[in-house]
């Protein structure tokens, strides 16, 4: 079985750019470079990973871009771009030409614009992406939930997947809204679900296993076992435990999905979705 970590990040910590990992995240207010992924993935099994976007600047795509052609096990890379550029069209001629460059992301669940992926520009941009096969991850908070229904029904042909169950707040175990908002977005089906970045919605330090069971049942149920694919937001899951708790969670919860299920989920789908060599 292949398995893909299908979301992780790197970064040489700058505490100005880097001003979200604030006091409450020391565990992470450091460099965190390939050197210290690989014995991780080596250590639990994982063959490959993909490389996402931390920083809203080309150079970061360009960053990544460069580690994934200097690793091998950096499988693909989902960089950052203007979505809203008038040259667009001419920057994405431009990536194309790196093959593992596999989409983009724009870190929508901080904006004060909370439908910013509905204004005629940026949808202009998620167009141009859908033109020369780029997939998009969507990076929300559940309040956004209902923008982004819209959102993926309108490009009912391009690739979407929503990274980390769109941060659902496990800690107060707050689901019905999130539910429903999820559970709509799941019907349409050019959208997948990245189970991942879980742990940093829960209690830091107190989780147990059975904090995410309703919400994993929600995720199953709703995308099935075609539409959703593991990803640990390492080094971000480092606050609340570590690789190890974060794959616990998982682990645990897949145990009960048939062979072919459970290939799908750790590896399978994360190749399809981001078509990954």
């Amino acid at each position: 079985m292949t398995k893909i970590d299908s979301h992780q990040h790197f970064w040489k910590f700058d505490p100005v750019r880097d001003s979200w990992i604030d006091s409450t995240m020391s565990a992470i207010q450091r460099d965190f470079m390939p050197a210290d992924l690989k014995p991780v993935l080596d250590k639990f099994g994982i063959d490959g990973c993909v490389a996402v976007q931390a920083d809203q600047s080309e150079a970061e795509t360009e960053f990544l871009l460069g580690l994934a052609e200097e690793h091998d096990f950096i499988k693909g890379v989902v960089g950052w771009v203007d979505l809203r550029a008038d040259d667009i069209a001419r920057r994405l001629e431009y990536f194309k030409q790196f093959k593992k460059l596999k989409g983009f992301r724009h870190v929508l669940q901080g904006e004060a614009d909370r439908a910013l992926m509905l204004n005629p520009q940026f949808t202009r941009g998620i167009n141009a992406l859908r033109v020369n096969n780029f997939t998009y991850d969507i990076l929300i908070f559940p309040d956004q939930l209902g923008y982004t229904y819209q959102f993926v029904k309108t490009f009912g042909g391009h690739k979407f997947v929503i990274d980390h169950i769109s941060k659902p707040d496990i800690k107060n175990k707050n689901i019905e809204k999130w539910e429903k908002g999820i559970r709509a977005i799941a019907k349409q089906e050019n959208t997948w679900c990245k189970v991942s970045g879980m742990v940093t919605e829960a209690d830091w330090h107190n989780w147990v296993l059975a904090d995410f069971e309703p919400y994993l049942d929600v995720i199953f149920e709703a995308f099935g076992t075609k539409r959703v694919m593991f990803g640990s937001d390492w080094p971000v899951c480092n606050v609340a435990g570590g690789y190890q708790q974060m794959l616990s969670i998982v682990k645990n919860y897949t145990s009960k999905l048939s062979a072919n299920e459970q290939e799908r989920f750790w590896g399978l789908n994360a190749i399809e979705f981001y078509k990954l060599d």
